[in-house]
């Protein structure tokens, strides 16, 4: 309890200090630089006492918000610090409307102030858990009961999220022969749990033993509740709509229900969607016209054939439509193609299983760096304008992909456009078997979100930069 205090209070200092120095580069930015892009604009004097306010009122809505007792995934606490940012901006502007005090403060001040929050607090505030979790403060053991899929699965979710300052110390099994996974003890007798509890000093355990009957499982957690703080349970439900699901409840019965929702349904989420789409992709494409130039005469200079390449592909509804990129390949390209899968067997296995080649003779040498950097896929940007895919979405496939791979899933796929990224490229891209595409696809369907599409257009920019996955 003592160390959950002192964590709380130095991530608490530490926003503050950074909220202030914020506020004095704001200052800085509207008194010392805004002034020399703005003709005519009075330069007032801005003392930063003033502005301590703003400090104060952040920091309320983030009690109220819960971000210093809450762990959290990183991008659910980004989403919590801009939600609070927002909300403080909005009470912020109120208050000093309703107290007549608009005219003693500098509205560019404050909006800058807000802008560099948004980009470097869930980035700072970040750092700051990483390095007190490191150190070992108010971090809390987890023991998995179960070393089932799932089981494996959350360990591994657990340890690509540093800041939610768990750390799975063990997994209880009775059904299974290993005695460690990925380097973490596996405990067998399930009946003297509690005797794991006490020696770890355990007071989170997760469940993922979906084997168990449901009276099984709630004998678990009604025997352990009394002595853990948190208990996680990891029902085996990949295929069906998690996010935004909702549960009522019915006291009287003593049960529950859970509210699944096709999101993409919903006509105002599919206009919002195709908004921000065509906002978007209007930006992409001015900010990009120069590169489009260059990577155009590149082309034209190193290889022969057309700029642009084509092929049909499988939009929403059903329908086909041209797909656009900038041509990556030679243009006997399919020639060279069988020729290779003819002659290697490896080369026709790998192709068989992911519809893709690591070393793909067809590929230009300009076309290996434009597939890299996934710049071959800029002229989708038309498409999108054209109504015909979305930023994020499905992979665009072919008719023979769709009926060879997706299967029963196909419907599922045509409900909405492809996208230039998606669930499939910030999760493995190149490196994924065909099967774990569709499945991500499917997923992706199923449980759409506008914060589920800004997630994937963010982490799409990594993967992009790093060159992840690509071939």
């Amino acid at each position: 309890m003592k160390e959950k205090i002192i964590t709380i209070f130095v991530i608490l200092i530490s926003d503050i200090l950074l909220l202030f120095s914020l506020i004095y580069l704001s200052i800085i930015i509207r008194t010392k630089i805004f002034p020399l892009f703005t003709l005519n604009l009075p330069v007032f004097d801005h003392p930063l006492g003033r502005y301590l306010k703003l400090i104060v009122i952040h920091v309320v809505v983030m009690l109220y918000e819960g971000a210093y007792t809450k762990r959290l995934t990183f991008w659910d606490e980004v989403r919590l610090l801009w939600k609070s940012i927002a909300l403080t901006g909005i009470i912020a502007l109120i208050i000093l409307f309703v107290t007549k005090q608009t005219e003693s403060y500098s509205r560019i001040v404050i909006l800058t102030w807000l802008a560099l929050c948004f980009i470097i607090l869930p980035v700072f505030r970040t750092k700051i858990k990483e390095i007190l979790y490191k150190l070992g403060w108010n971090k809390e053991k987890i023991l998995i009961l179960g070393a089932t899929e799932n089981g494996i699965k959350f360990m591994r979710a657990i340890k690509a999220e540093p800041t939610l300052g768990y750390e799975v110390v063990g997994f209880v099994d009775d059904k299974t022969d290993l005695q460690e996974i990925e380097g973490i003890k596996v405990f067998k007798y399930e009946d003297t749990i509690e005797k794991y509890i006490k020696q770890l000093g355990i007071k989170t355990i997760a469940i993922a033993e979906t084997n168990n009957s449901v009276q099984k499982i709630s004998n678990f957690i009604n025997k352990l509740d009394i002595k853990l703080n948190t208990i996680f349970y990891i029902p085996d439900i990949r295929k069906i709509p998690i996010i935004g699901t909702k549960i009522m409840y019915f006291f009287r019965e003593e049960i529950f229900a859970m509210e699944f929702k096709n999101n993409l349904s919903q006509p105002f989420n599919y206009i919002l969607k195709r908004i921000m789409d065509y906002f978007f992709s209007l930006i992409l494409f001015i900010l990009t016209i120069p590169l489009f130039i260059i990577i155009s005469i590149l082309i034209k200079l190193t290889s022969r054939g057309p700029i642009i390449f084509s092929q049909e592909r499988i939009g929403k509804g059903g329908k086909s439509f041209k797909c656009y990129k900038f041509r990556t390949m030679y243009v006997d390209a399919e020639k060279r193609l069988q020729q290779l899968l003819e002659n290697d067997s490896k080369a026709k296995a790998e192709w068989q299983g992911k519809y893709k080649l690591l070393n793909d003779p067809r590929v230009t040498p300009l076309g290996k760096l434009l597939r890299k950097t996934s710049l071959d896929e800029l002229p989708q940007i038309f498409n999108v304008l054209k109504g015909e895919m979305s930023l994020v979405g499905p992979r665009p496939v072919t008719k023979e992909e769709l009926d060879k791979y997706y299967k029963e899933s196909a419907e599922l796929y045509c409900l909405v456009p492809p996208g230039i990224t998606g669930l499939w490229q910030v999760s493995g891209r190149s490196n994924l078997t065909y099967e774990e595409r569709v499945s991500l696809d499917c997923w992706y369907i199923r449980n759409w979100s506008l914060w589920l599409d800004l997630v994937i257009l963010l982490k799409t920019i990594k993967v992009v930069l790093k060159g992840e996955g690509a071939c």
